[in-house]
């Protein structure tokens, strides 16, 4: 399998990792802001770096019905959102491939 690297962001502001601070997402890349996760609020991101996904799973949501996956923290292996990989409903397959992100388990990386 080889060494596995993270991606480290050139940025003024990053999110990371709440619990190692591995770098996740540049604060500028976020596609918007009115998302809610377990946790409370959340971002939806086009690209995140350094994690890794869950299998798929069918959940239904506040906005219908998604296939989603979970994903994880490569370096600590905590859950810090998910991806949506489908979504049912037509106005909502903009999510299609996108992330989410969850605040409450992030961190500000300088």
């Amino acid at each position: 399998m080889g060494l596995m690297y993270n991606v480290y962001l050139n940025s003024d502001r990053i999110f990371g990792c709440k619990n190692c601070k591995t770098h996740l997402a540049d604060h500028q890349a976020i596609m918007s802001r009115s998302f809610r996760g377990q946790h409370g609020k959340a971002y939806l991101f086009d690209t995140v770096v350094n994690i890794t996904a869950g299998e798929p799973v069918e959940r239904n949501m506040t906005t219908g019905r998604h296939v989603v996956r979970d994903i994880f923290c490569k370096q600590c292996k905590e859950n810090v959102g998910w991806k949506y990989d489908k979504a049912y409903e037509k106005v909502e397959q903009y999510k299609e491939g996108r992330y989410i992100l969850e605040e409450e388990l992030l961190c500000a990386v300088y």
